[in-house]
């Protein structure tokens, strides 16, 4: 069997091949699927080879169409109708705050590129998590749980919940009280949860079908701006914000960094399709063509989305309404009514998020269980498949419970904007140190298979670009106070640091002070389950 960019690898490179195909379930063979050769042990990631960690569950079924609407369904979620309005209000003028998401644009697509090379190497589910443990090897584990730390603690979908809860309300002309809100949240991520957990076909068609909404509505705001500028609706002046764009801009290090966490927050789920490669057809020629169409057109309906809502109401506008600019673009063109529209819209949005960042989150936790991270009542439950032995619910239900926590937690109107940023804050630290292990691996292994290579200049600027981010959020904001008061600015950032020191805490705890304390070192063994799906499993021996 050959595939296009097997045919055209060295004789060198071809000496790390499997000549022949891979087969995960019976009568079925799969293409592209590349598995590193004996000589290249020292790459392979974690405990599992590549056949275990692939085996059990429902196979590789996602195709390119399906992977193309998994990044749009994540990446498209209600960012791109919230968030232009902070963003303005941070950086202070129309100009930065296209500028800003120009340069969002710039920066994923440098990361899907890095990440198509990880992925492509490493076809496995989940992501950043196999890419650490591929390079930072020692302190043995101590990658894969600091990562583990941030995936189960902060990897949380509650704030869509909460969106789709209010929205949902709005358009049904129902008052939002503390609890009819919170609870329309927990029964959207109890019911996405038993979704993929029990029916995980009809999950990914309801996700498909939610994605292409998405682009239809995008597609619908984009073209009414157009009537917009051509000035045929009763917007007076639809240029106005363009004639002197940049008048008004902050100068402050501090606002652009936060405005561009939430520009990022916005683009985030380019990476999708990297967490659940285990259910990939063709993994390797899929990723290159569903990371790129994906990303490419969630950026022009993100940029050409902006220029229409800035075309339907002025920046004072804007700041003055206390509402989001989707709803003065669609106040401002349709008429009050079309708010309503718009909150239907919204909720839809919100909840097609819920479901592909679920779906791709719990092949993570799948996998940090394989792998032998301790998990309360052990971790063979977590890994399996339970109950249908297609679909990871127990993975669903770890992703279930810190989202729970949120929902119930904290006041949603403080909670929302500073989830947004200690999400994210995290996200650039690992993005920091996945650019070291790209350019780690290319020195250390030149010769490695690599079906698809960034351009090393790209991965620079993402470096330079995530290192940016990881100070600048620490100076002073213009206004003293950042974006979400009474909460120090800086607060995000700490808990963000905080949330990885726990799995410092953590690993030191499970690999060093407790097998000192009470004399034991751990055994590694691997186990295979009821549902076909492999896992490492850890003895307690007592030393000598």
């Amino acid at each position: 069997m050959t595939t296009t960019w097997w045919s055209r690898l060295s004789k060198q490179q071809k000496k790390h091949q499997d000549d022949h195909a891979f087969e995960s379930q019976p009568g079925e063979k799969y293409q592209g699927i590349h598995k590193l050769s004996n000589d290249d042990a020292d790459l392979t990631p974690g405990e599992l080879t590549f056949e275990e960690d692939t085996a059990g569950g429902m196979g590789r079924h996602l195709g390119v169409m399906s992977c193309t609407l998994l990044i749009v369904g994540n990446v498209i979620g209600t960012g791109i109708f919230s968030t232009p309005s902070s963003i303005l209000s941070s950086v202070g003028s129309v100009g930065a705050s296209l500028m800003l998401w120009v340069l969002g644009f710039l920066l994923s697509f440098c990361g899907l590129f890095i990440w198509l090379e990880f992925g492509t190497m490493f076809p496995r589910s989940g992501g950043e998590k196999v890419y650490l443990e591929a390079v930072y090897r020692k302190p043995k584990y101590l990658a894969t749980i600091v990562f583990s730390a941030n995936a189960i603690l902060l990897g949380f979908t509650a704030s869509n919940c909460i969106v789709f809860a209010s929205n949902i309300l709005v358009a049904a002309g129902r008052p939002a009280s503390r609890w009819n809100e919170r609870g329309i949240a927990l029964g959207v991520i109890f019911f996405v949860t038993l979704l993929h957990g029990l029916i995980p076909k009809t999950g990914v068609l309801i996700m498909n079908l939610l994605s292409m909404f998405k682009i239809v509505i995008l597609v619908f705001v984009v073209i009414t701006g157009w009537v917009v500028l051509s000035g045929k609706t009763r917007v007076a002046d639809p240029y106005y914000n363009f004639r002197n764009a940049f008048a008004g801009s902050s100068t402050s290090s501090n606002d652009y960094a936060t405005a561009t966490f939430k520009v990022l927050y916005a683009y985030s789920g380019w990476s999708n399709v990297n967490y659940v490669m285990n259910d990939v057809r063709n993994p390797v020629r899929t990723l290159k063509i569903a990371g790129p169409l994906g990303l490419g057109i969630c950026t022009v309906l993100y940029l050409l989305a902006n220029v229409a809502y800035f075309s339907a109401a002025t920046k004072t506008e804007i700041d003055e309404s206390g509402v989001t600019v989707a709803a003065l673009f669609f106040g401002n063109v349709f008429g009050s009514v079309a708010k309503r529209a718009l909150s239907v819209f919204i909720a839809l949005s919100a909840i097609g998020n819920v479901i592909t960042a679920t779906f791709s989150a719990s092949r993570v936790n799948q996998e940090l269980a394989k792998e032998g991270i301790p998990f309360p009542f052990g971790n063979k439950f977590w890994a399996s498949n339970w109950p249908t032995g297609k679909s990871p619910l127990p993975g669903l239900i770890i992703h279930l419970i810190p989202s729970v926590i949120v929902i119930i937690g904290p006041p949603p109107n403080i909670a929302y904007p500073f989830i947004l940023d200690i999400q994210e804050y995290p996200k650039q630290i690992i993005n920091f140190f996945i650019v070291i292990a790209l350019f780690y691996l290319r020195w250390r292994k030149p010769d490695a298979v690599r079906p698809f290579k960034v351009w090393w200049p790209l991965a620079v600027f993402f470096l330079a670009a995530a290192s940016f981010l990881l100070i600048a959020p620490f100076l002073k904001p213009s206004n003293g106070v950042g974006d979400t008061p009474p909460l120090p600015y800086y607060l995000y950032c700490l808990v963000g640091i905080a949330v990885m020191f726990v799995g410092v805490l953590y690993w030191a705890a499970w690999r060093i002070m407790l097998p000192k304390v009470f004399g034991y070192e751990l055994v590694p063994r691997k186990e295979r389950l009821d549902d076909g799906t492999f896992v490492t499993v850890f003895s307690s021996k007592k030393m000598q």
